[in-house]
């Protein structure tokens, strides 16, 4: 791995566990182990890091997405991988909450410029959602249906978060596998009928 792709994965760490305002040059290069002249070969500035922080995040978010296009049989299927990501890193999520959700919300908070390449990863995850909905036959529907899972997935996050409770979310991702059943179940009898 090249020195500028060992500092975006070791920023991306303590951006996700420090947060990003709190995490300095120093921070990153000490970590790395490099010297702050070396650092700044590689970046100039904290926002040019973020900006290539997020880009790998939509890169290895998009690995994933397409990882679940592939292995998934149905779009059913490839919903519930969506959902249970959330017992996948629960452990990070229980101490840090969602990479997604906190750098959004943090840039947000800050009124950064890169807020809306952050929330990026969001739009990501709700197309692709709405993708699987439509392949369900939903329709119109999907979107809301994408946004509906996308949030709640927020929310089961930061509770897991501020709980640090492991038994919650893992109720939560049954819960929500549950509910997408019976959203299929509903949309085949209204075929029926």
């Amino acid at each position: 791995m090249s020195t500028r792709d060992r500092i975006i994965e070791t920023a991306d760490r303590l951006f996700y566990q420090q947060g990003f305002e709190a995490t300095s040059f120093a921070d990153i290069a000490s970590a790395v182990g490099i010297s702050r002249g070396n650092f700044y070969h590689h970046f100039k500035t904290k926002d040019d890091i973020l900006d290539a922080v997020i880009n790998q995040r939509l890169a290895n978010t998009e690995q994933m997405l397409d990882r679940w296009e592939i292995s998934g049989n149905d779009p059913s299927e490839r919903i519930r991988s969506f959902i249970h990501i959330l017992i996948v890193n629960g452990e990070k999520i229980r101490k840090f909450g969602c990479p997604v959700g906190t750098l959004s919300s943090e840039l947000a908070k800050l009124n950064h410029s890169a807020q809306s390449d952050a929330a990026g990863l969001f739009t990501l995850f709700r197309s692709w959602l709405c993708r699987q909905f439509v392949a369900l036959g939903f329709g119109a529907k999907s979107d809301a249906l994408a946004m509906h899972i996308l949030g709640r997935s927020q929310g089961v996050a930061t509770l897991a978060n501020a709980f640090d409770d492991d038994g919650f979310l893992k109720s939560e991702v049954t819960l929500m596998c549950n509910w997408l059943d019976d959203q299929i179940t509903h949309l085949k009898a209204s075929e029926r009928a």
